[in-house]
């Protein structure tokens, strides 16, 4: 990737993000000393109770800084090309935003980056923490690319790889990634401020130790995804409900409630019962699976508050 050697601060950036994944590295990139000129963010929602308004973690953020924040609904409406335009950026960092249309990632002399939360070209898509728990990887990783056409298959410039832990959560590695991302996209932009970073096309990489030959993607998490298919093996089962945990959360349904289970341990043992789940009604709870019981640890019941399974069945009556 040519540039011209330049110091860190006067590079003009405009960072794009929405979600506290985003802040992290927007704040790295502020400590670092960049030259952050815009903020663009997603507008202001109403939700929850009352639908009061609602600011995105990274405008919240940008509020703090002083920094200029822009708020397009459609990223092609002209008022935000010409406000985007006259920030006259050299470069443009995407962390947790939407996609780009090509009149706004080609606009800047140095081009987008985008930081990604898996080692690409594995697992593109909105939710890779996910997939990579839910498909029981042993590592992951982030990537900082450029971006093209399609989405999630632009060069790379640099990546990190992370360990995935045997019981971590979805939650646990979104907070290790968000740190590890911010840290690799600062060291993209000294490298690149210094005229030392290398790009490598996707399909000339290969597959890392520890995960599958099979490209495999990174879809948005629907509710069908959720719902548990107790005719599954244990590990299999454990996976999914920690690689939804705590958002948006595994169910199952109990007397056609929504019940969510956030913390499981494994029991692999052979079924005992041919019931759909066991308990003693005051210390624990386990469910049949195909090879064996998984016991629910953490729970939530539809219309009620996250539980530990002692403080649950103390107020669960099952029949």
């Amino acid at each position: 990737m040519n540039t011209e050697a330049k110091p860190i601060k006067e590079l003009r950036i405009v960072f794009l993000g929405t979600p506290d994944f985003a802040v992290s590295s927007l704040a790295a990139l502020l400590d670092a000393g960049c030259n952050i000129v815009a903020v663009v963010t997603s507008v202001d929602k109403e939700s929850g109770r009352g639908l009061k308004m609602h600011r995105s973690a990274v405008k919240e953020f940008a509020l703090q800084k002083g920094l200029k924040i822009l708020q397009p609904d459609k990223l092609k409406d002209s008022d935000f090309l010409r406000d985007l335009r006259t920030c006259d950026a050299d470069l443009q960092i995407v962390v947790a935003f939407r996609m780009l249309p090509e009149v706004v990632w080609n606009m800047p002399k140095y081009g987008t980056i985008n930081l990604h939360a898996s080692l690409l070209p594995q697992y593109r898509g909105a939710a890779p923490i996910n997939w990579a728990i839910i498909n029981g990887e042993i590592q992951t990783g982030v990537t900082t690319f450029k971006l093209q056409h399609q989405i999630d298959t632009g060069d790379i410039l640099l990546q990190e790889v992370v360990a995935i832990g045997e019981d971590e959560t979805a939650g646990e590695l979104y907070e290790t990634l968000k740190k590890t991302g911010a840290e690799l996209l600062v060291k993209t932009i000294l490298q690149l401020a210094a005229n030392r970073l290398n790009k490598v096309s996707q399909s000339s990489l290969t597959i890392q130790p520890g995960q599958s030959n099979q490209l495999k993607a990174a879809p948005k998490i629907f509710a069908e995804t959720c719902q548990i298919d107790w005719s599954k093996p244990v590990n299999e089962t454990y996976n999914l409900i920690r690689g939804l945990s705590p958002s948006p959360g595994a169910f199952t349904l109990i007397n056609g409630k929504h019940f969510k289970i956030l913390r499981a341990k494994k029991n692999i043992t052979p079924p005992l019962s041919p019931n759909f789940y066991r308990t003693d009604g005051k210390t624990y709870l386990q469910f049949r699976c195909a090879d064996g019981y998984l016991e629910a640890l953490e729970v939530q019941l539809e219309g009620k508050r996250r539980m530990m399974i002692p403080d649950f069945l103390r107020g669960y009556n099952f029949e």
